[in-house]
């Protein structure tokens, strides 16, 4: 049977939890509030150590000696991790919902999600060459297909 079935997030092995993640990069944009609305905005420019052709952190096991603020998704954490996009297996799962059927742990590799769009691999620009992030807001993150 399938593990994020039979467990809550909070009984799930380290492996269990890490394979969870789709690796679609949308945790890895930067991403804008509206100080006024308190709106939050995605843009389309990436952490420095996001591979924008494969869509995935290129030394995520060292992540955090090269950026301090990457923020890492625990089950203690994932509550008030409210930036999440609704795609998010780590976030669906929280809310009570099911894997999509994009998801590498159902079609055992991440073919379907990039062919469901769900992936940031070509999409974004590292945000070191960013000059005004406001000119690179973008609504496909938040797009969320089953």
């Amino acid at each position: 049977m399938a593990f994020w079935n039979e467990k809550t997030l909070a009984q799930m092995s380290t492996q269990e939890w890490e394979s969870l993640c789709d690796g679609c990069g949308k945790c890895c944009l930067n991403k804008l509030i509206d100080d006024e609305t308190e709106q939050l905005y995605y843009t389309n420019a990436a952490c420095l150590l996001l591979d924008n052709k494969a869509g995935h952190c290129q030394n995520y096991e060292q992540r955090f000696s090269f950026v301090p603020s990457c923020t890492k998704v625990t089950v203690d954490n994932i509550e008030s991790l409210t930036w999440l996009p609704d795609s998010c297996a780590y976030r669906r799962l929280f809310m009570g919902r099911e894997l999509p059927t994009w998801h590498p742990l159902r079609t055992g590799s991440k073919e379907a999600m990039i062919l469901a769009g769900m992936s940031v691999a070509g999409k974004v620009t590292c945000e070191t060459k960013i000059r005004d992030i406001e000119d690179h807001i973008v609504l496909w993150p938040m797009k969320d297909v089953e």
